[in-house]
């Protein structure tokens, strides 16, 4: 099995739609009146929701007159946002079949398959013509991605001169082995968390120029503390979150993120960086 079929194959859920449905339900809504909002704490898969999502996107002034692209998209959650907040047309791909094919029912849920398609696809061969998006944005992907220059490169490739990449992901912060299974890997194999300075030198190479970067190291120590009180408050996890999509798993894989994020092994790193500056 490849790496980009192994990568796949940890994300699978096998009943995810039946699991989001499920969750809505309970709260009392019907799918078809789901908004951007309801379906914010199942499918923005990233540290610290859509709280993360707003202070990360609203860096790169996304206008409506423009298209982006949505690295690793998942279920689309980030693009759902991105459309309805911003106006602008979103292009997601994912490796993960499942989540695109959930993600594009979501859309249509909420009224925005007209202004958002999602396809399946790898980010070190994306299926799109040169200079073809305005900017893009890929938030908790590169940890799956070995090779970060053919990444650079691909999104280089792709996008307009002047254009605005976005990148928040999982970075390293010291040299410790991180402690497994977490939230994007369940062992090293599909795990290449890099550290920032390797994402400045791909991202250098291949043209861009990084115009902000930013540690939000206490920032997703903050939300854990909060999602565990709020938890411990209601006397269990709410109806949708970030434990339905991982299912038994997330009883171990959160902790150990935290205790990875504890022990400065790793922290959500932002970066902006501007093709061609």
């Amino acid at each position: 099995m490849n790496n980009d079929n192994k990568i796949s194959t940890h994300y699978h859920h096998g009943n995810l739609l039946t699991a989001i449905e499920s969750g809505l339900k309970k709260q009392g809504i019907k799918p078809e009146n789901a908004s951007v909002e309801d379906l914010g704490p199942v499918d923005e898969f990233h540290i610290g929701g859509r709280a993360a999502s707003i202070h990360f996107l609203d860096q790169l002034r996304i206008s409506p007159s423009q298209t982006i692209l949505d690295i690793g998209c998942g279920l689309g959650g980030s693009a759902r946002f991105t459309a309805k907040t911003y106006g602008a047309k979103i292009t997601g791909i994912d490796l993960t079949p499942e989540y695109v094919d959930v993600g594009q029912r979501l859309c249509e849920w909420v009224g925005l398959s007209d202004r958002i398609t999602l396809r399946r696809g790898s980010a070190l061969s994306l299926p799109f013509e040169d200079a073809s998006f305005d900017g893009a944005f890929m938030m908790h992907v590169g940890m799956n991605i070995e090779d970060k220059q053919v990444l650079m490169s691909e999104v280089s490739r792709v996008l307009k001169s002047g254009a605005k990449f976005g990148i928040y992901d999982i970075m390293k912060g010291n040299d410790e082995e991180l402690i497994y299974p977490v939230p994007w890997a369940t062992t090293h194999e599909t795990s290449w968390v890099a550290a920032p300075k390797d994402y400045r030198m791909a991202l250098e190479a291949n043209g861009f120029v990084v115009d902000e970067e930013n540690n939000r190291h206490d920032f997703a120590m903050d939300f854990f503390k909060k999602m565990k009180a709020a938890s411990a408050a209601a006397g269990g996890p709410p109806p949708l979150g970030l434990h339905v999509l991982m299912q038994q798993t997330t009883a171990e894989k959160i902790p150990n993120m935290v205790a990875n994020l504890a022990a400065g092994r790793i922290s959500p790193i932002e970066m902006i960086a501007i093709k061609d500056a």
